[in-house]
């Protein structure tokens, strides 16, 4: 805002500012007393050690989304390391990945970075969102990250048939961030959240309406040996893995616990096909 570093402001505390930026850096001010949130005013987040763009259009990435990246990254190597009976040719048939709900793309540009870090080749991200705004933000984000050869967006929904994927392939992984938060808590969360688009938060009654959408979807959309992991919200673990259960019977589900001990991250692998 002032045009200079931290640094210099810390040397030297005697320089004046001229009246616009005196004015430019009122109005901050005034923001951030009214509560937006300083990713929005900053234009950017850091995430897995990554600066991603972000506005009012995306949810702001938390930090306990780094698990379900994490566990994304570990089963998507695990993949590409896999021994099959027929094996396939990865140059002609990647292992492909579905994040659902991408929002600013955190989640796919995370993974992305970490494989082409690891020079793990071989993977292909279809990143999705209902949000025409939240693409745009995804796609400033995987420009930026040079990871546009490994990502690509669309503009999908899971209310339609296999979540918008009728003419792809089937996927290796689904991973996904959705809105997880029970309707009537939405009203109840921090100021700053106000700020952020409440698509990207409500959930529904019990806030798993997408969640179990997205379960329900596993069959239709993922390969055989296939994963899915989920973010889920603290207390949601039970009903989570209860609905996996009822969906995809005889499916292996368990729940990851985040830094904190609560539980975040529903793995799902659905019952091998015969």
């Amino acid at each position: 805002m002032l045009g200079v570093d931290r640094t210099a402001v810390l040397a030297h505390p005697e320089v004046r500012i001229d009246a616009g930026r005196a004015a430019a850096l009122a109005a901050v001010v005034d923001r951030r007393v009214a509560g937006e949130p300083i990713a929005y005013i900053r234009g950017f987040k850091e995430f897995r050690g990554l600066r991603l763009a972000v506005d009012p259009r995306v949810l702001i990435p938390r930090p306990e989304t780094e698990l379900l990246v994490d566990v994304a990254i570990d089963r998507t190597v695990a993949c590409l390391g896999s021994v099959a009976p027929s094996p396939r040719s990865r140059a002609s048939q990647p292992v492909r990945v579905w994040d659902v709900g991408t929002g600013s793309g955190a989640v796919a540009v995370a993974i992305a970075d970490a494989l082409r870090r690891r020079r793990a080749a071989g993977v292909r991200i279809l990143a999705t969102d209902s949000s025409p705004g939240a693409l745009a933000v995804a796609t400033a984000n995987v420009v930026a990250h040079r990871v546009a050869h490994i990502v690509q967006l669309r503009l999908a929904d899971l209310a339609d048939e296999r979540g918008g994927l009728e003419n792809e392939p089937l996927v290796d992984m689904v991973v996904g961030n959705l809105p997880y938060v029970p309707t009537d808590e939405v009203a109840r969360l921090a100021v700053a959240a106000s700020f952020e688009p409440r698509l990207a938060l409500d959930g529904g009654a019990d806030g798993l309406d997408l969640v179990v959408r997205l379960l329900s979807l596993l069959p239709s959309v993922l390969a055989t040996g296939g994963t899915a992991v989920l973010e889920i919200g603290a207390g949601q673990a039970e009903a989570a893995t209860n609905a996996a259960a009822a969906l995809l019977p005889g499916c292996f589900a368990t729940v990851h616990p985040d830094l904190a001990g609560i539980p975040r991250v529903l793995e799902v692998r659905p019952m091998a096909r015969d």
